[in-house]
């Protein structure tokens, strides 16, 4: 790899990391070519964009971002055969690895996930990473949470008006 070419894959690794709040580091490299295909298109599948790459050109481009980021508390990940999943989901990564390796496979293995500035080091994450909600759902939650009032409210005015109208309707039927 030329000068010239690890200068334009640092700098397409540092547009990727600008981009994406969420990227996973994983290794997959003892997979067959077939296994890493399946792989690729779960990924593909669930918007995830897998991409393997060089851990020093890696290192360089999170090095160019700015500090308060924590982005050096993945550079210990950054080791091996490495394999960079950029998604915009927090926990679909950690769930297509989950679903892939079924009972019994052990790879792809999870090296690190970068979650909005919090990094979560180490394969044993990956049940809490799958657990995590994704920001349509803490959306949905919050959104639940503000019409339970209201929903409150409307039946016990609505239960209200029915006793109020029953009471009317007897009194009616008594002068009556």
């Amino acid at each position: 790899m030329t000068k010239t070419d690890k200068g334009a894959a640092i700098q397409q690794l540092k547009e990727a990391f600008e981009n994406n709040e969420f990227f996973y580091i994983a290794d997959a490299s003892t997979l067959p070519a077939d296994k890493t295909t399946e792989l690729r298109g779960a990924f593909h599948a669930k918007g995830i964009k897998m991409q393997v790459v060089k851990n020093t050109l890696a290192i360089k481009a999170l090095e160019q971002l700015p500090e308060e980021n924590n982005y050096s508390s993945v550079f210990e990940a950054l080791t091996g055969p490495t394999a960079i999943l950029f998604t915009e989901t927090a926990n679909a990564p950690a769930k297509v690895i989950k679903e892939f390796r079924g009972k019994d496979g052990e790879r792809p293995i999870l090296k690190a996930a970068y979650i909005a500035s919090s990094v979560y080091m180490g394969d044993d994450k990956l049940d809490e990473l799958s657990k995590l909600k994704s920001r349509e759902e803490l959306v949905a939650d919050v959104l639940t949470l503000l019409q339970s009032p209201m929903q409150n409210l409307l039946s016990g005015l609505k239960s209200g008006g029915s006793q109020i109208a029953g009471l009317l309707k007897t009194l009616e039927e008594r002068e009556a």
